[in-house]
This record gives C-alpha cells, structure tokens and sequence, in this order.
C-alpha cells in the first residue's frame, strides 16, 4: 500500500508581501489527478495572485490551518514564529551560503527538528537547477530598466508591470512605445539574461555583437550581451575556460570598462562570486566618459560588483538614485545621479505568470521524486536539514548555524 502524503501549499508571509504561490490552482486540481498517494491543501490567504475561489472553484480544500499536513510548500522564507515543529517544509531559504540575516531561521530549523528541501538545491546530477523564478527576474528587471530609461529621457512611458495582468499585457505595452536611440549592455547567460533579452527583443532593440557594440554608432537602440569571456580575461594570459573561471574566479580581471565609456544602460543579469573582479569601481563611475545612466541590477548583489547598487529596492519603490562623487543614494532621476533599479524579488511583480512556470517545474521534476521514486537523488541534494540535523550536502553549515 502506498504511503499517502498530506501536501498543504503555504501562504506567503514574508514582509514585504509576495503574491507568488507554490502551485496555481489549475495545476493543483491536475497534481491529485497524476499522484494519487497525495491530499492537497491550500491556505487561504488575502494576497496571494490567485485567489481561494479559484481554487475552490476547482474543488480544491482551502483551508487555514495546515497543522495536519506532512509536507509544507511555499515560496519565500516561512516566517520563524509559524514553523510548525516536525514537518517537511519547501522553499528558498537563503541560508546555505551562510547569509547573516538568515542564521536564525536555519537555528530554527534544526531546533524545531523540520526537515527543510530548498528550492534553490533541487538538482540534476550535473549540478543544473530544476525549479527557478530566474527567467522572470530578468523579464521584470528588464522592463523596470525600459521604464527608468523612460522617466530620465522623457521619450515614453510604460505602465509598471505589477499592474499588468500578465507578461501578455506588459508586452503590449512595450509594442506601443519607441526607444530612443541608446546603448543596452547585459553581462551574464542562462536564465535570467534569457528573460531580459526577450523583453529587449519585443521593444524592437536590435542585437549586435560585443565588438560592434563597442565600436560603432547607431540612428536606432541596440543592445549587446556579455559572456563572461567578454567581461573577465585571466591574470596570467592564459586563454579563457568557463570552468577555470567558475573554479578559480579570484585569477581573473574584469574587462568591462570600456563598456561603461559607450553604454547608457546596463542590465546586471550574471552570477558573481565574491572572489570574481568587481565590474566597475567607484573611481571609474567618477570619470568624465563613464556614460552609463540607468543601471538596472537584477543580480542584486549588495556592496558588490556594482557599486551603485548600494541596498536593494522594493517592489513598490524600485528606483533610486546614486551620485558617483558622493558615493551616496539621492533622487532617482536626478540627471547627477545614475538611476538605480536593485528589486531584490522581481518575479513578485509577474506573480501570476511566476506560479505557472515555477509550478511546472515542481510537478514535472520534483514532486515526481518527491512522492516515488528518489533514484536520482533529486530530494537528498536539496535537504538542508532533516531530524535536527544539517543534510549530507550542508555539514559545511555547522559553524554558520552555531553562529561560531
């Protein structure tokens, strides 16, 4: 006889709110049709994009409390004080790269003896991830870049995307308008610079290469993408590889200077470590030709590669300005300032759109695992702690999570 799972999809409760669920409710009604060893719960919430009647119109349970349930699903960090002793909980924990602000949710984890799956470490044996919301941050990060430019210049004007229905509806608004004839450089690959590239594509921005990018002008906006063989080149000479500078990050140098000479505005979409060279420093947003005016950071990487990006923004607040004398925040959109775009949770802009894509991902690649068969280890390499204890892969948290 199978073993039947009490799954309950969480409310989000983090603060500022997020509108994202775990599952949306057409792909909740189709998981009891594909598992039948599971019973589905929603918790009601008041914000979340999808509301209880469109899961009760489905004949779905939405219910307030989920203290019966074994397995716990959400998005963000489940605040401390409503973790429920003993269960299995699933969401992005922002603690296995030891950040500070985390320690005392992962102290919480243990002590209240949860088992913890991150969403983050949900793999395949290569190491790629499974489930991921990055292809959104880009899109939004984008478009919020789109509508920066368009307040500094003045040439258009783009409804925010959070009061868009959908990615549909933003896209009809980015058909509407004309962007001037600027610069666009992206540095990264993957998911998120796929989003950002889309939305670039559907404003009518052309693509050109690096090195055209760098050398020519144009009568129309154009827009270049940066690998990390075009922003980083080894100390030593030595010819470039992708492993070598993801292994050794700290042998490199950055090259990406004489893009801020050229670019009006940048859209941040790489991973950085933070052993990587820095993209730019605060003296070279000092120089007379840095060029770059709106700098939309979709990395997010406080006190990091971008100097600019000096705290994250809110969704509600997304722009501030950074004055590159002072070294400090000022108006947004003050023509001293380079307008700043650091959302730290870009895809709670598209939460509707975000649940559905992020939802699949949990149906086709993890709950099968999940709820049979974990050949592939699928659900181990995402168990951060379980029966008190830190997972196979996280003993390396030990000191971290002792606060040592």
């Amino acid at each position: 006889m199978k073993k039947i799972y009490k799954l309950g999809i969480l409310r989000e409760t983090k603060t500022p709110p997020d509108k994202r669920t775990a599952l949306a409710p057409k792909q909740a009604a189709e998981l009891l049709k594909r598992f039948q060893n599971i019973e589905l719960y929603i918790q009601s919430s008041k914000i979340r994009a999808y509301k209880d009647e469109e899961y009760k119109d489905l004949g779905l349970n939405v219910v307030d409390d989920l203290s019966e349930c074994d397995i716990l699903a959400g998005v963000k960090e489940v605040h401390i004080p409503l973790l429920i002793p003993n269960k299995t909980y699933m969401f992005f924990s922002h603690t296995a790269k030891e950040q500070i602000h985390n320690r005392p949710l992962l102290k919480a984890l243990l002590e209240n003896n949860i088992t913890l799956l991150d969403h983050e470490y949900f793999t395949d044996e290569k190491g790629t991830r499974l489930v991921a919301f990055g292809n959104w941050a880009g899109l939004v990060g984008a478009y919020n870049g789109l509508i920066a430019l368009g307040n500094r210049t003045g040439t258009f004007q783009l409804k925010r995307a959070i009061e868009c229905r959908d990615i549909n509806e933003m896209k009809q608004e980015l058909r509407k308008i004309k962007v001037p004839p600027v610069k666009f450089v992206i540095t990264g690959g993957g998911r998120v610079a796929n989003g950002a590239l889309e939305i670039l594509k559907t404003a009518g921005i052309k693509q050109i290469l690096p090195e055209d990018f760098l050398e020519n002008t144009y009568n129309y906006p154009v827009f270049t993408q940066l690998n990390p063989d075009s922003y980083v080149k080894r100390k030593d000479g030595d010819n470039f590889d992708l492993h070598h500078f993801f292994n050794h990050p700290d042998l490199y140098i950055s090259t990406f200077k004489p893009y801020t000479k050229v670019a009006d505005v940048y859209i941040a979409c790489h991973f950085w470590d933070e052993k990587s060279p820095k993209f730019m420093t605060t003296d070279d947003m000092k120089e007379a030709d840095f060029k770059i005016s709106v700098i939309a950071d979709v990395s997010c990487d406080i006190a990091g590669p971008i100097p600019s990006t000096l705290r994250a923004s809110e969704i509600a607040h997304p722009f501030y300005g950074y004055n590159p004398y002072s070294e400090k925040e000022g108006d947004a959109f003050d023509k001293e300032n380079i307008t700043v775009m650091a959302v730290d949770n870009l895809p709670g802009e598209v939460p509707r759109d975000a649940s559905v894509d992020f939802g699949n991902g949990l149906s086709e690649k993890i709950f099968p695992a999940l709820f049979g068969n974990d050949e592939r280890g699928i659900i181990e390499r995402a168990t951060i702690t379980k029966n008190g204890k830190l997972g196979k892969y996280f003993k390396y948290l030990k000191d971290y999570a002792e606060g040592k």
